[in-house]
């Protein structure tokens, strides 16, 4: 059947793949960052450089730097693992919106005209192009494809 005799435009045949490529370079981003912070770097390490090394002397608690940078890590790994696959979309993009909204916050507090297009936009970017999608053109993805499997 043709596009025009089943209604669809052919302007819409790309959106599956295009979420398919958004999702995957998000999640491989994240996924990897969350990798190398929790396997080759350690939690604490990241800590103790990125957070409590930086922001000691901000008005911040140190209690709370130690809890983010130990924190953060291992969400980047699994959220990025769950956005690579697929897998319960909604938790896997709010956690990666909380973690760039936190990561957002620290580089203004250190310093307040911090350069965002080379960290932080490329990355919100991909992520609300998939908020902005409906999850079930998101074709290629465990949630919809298990879906169909369910007959939802």
């Amino acid at each position: 059947m043709s596009d025009r005799a089943s209604g669809a435009t052919s302007l819409h045949w790309g959106r599956p793949l295009a979420l398919l490529l958004a999702r995957l370079i998000l999640g491989l981003i994240f996924f990897m960052a969350g990798f190398w912070k929790v396997f080759e770097l350690t939690p604490a390490e990241h800590a103790r450089r990125m957070f409590v090394g930086p922001y000691a002397d901000t008005f911040l608690p140190v209690w709370s730097l130690w809890l983010t940078g130990t924190v953060i890590p291992v969400v980047e790994l699994l959220a990025g693992a769950l956005v690579l696959l697929g897998l319960w979309r909604k938790v896997g993009y709010a956690a990666l919106g909380a973690v760039l909204v936190i990561v957002t916050f620290g580089h203004l507090v250190a310093e307040p005209l911090y350069q965002f297009h080379t960290h932080v936009i490329p990355r919100a970017g991909l992520l609300f192009v998939l908020l902005w999608a409906p999850l079930s053109e998101d074709r290629y993805s465990l949630d919809e494809l298990r879906g169909r499997r369910l007959g939802r």
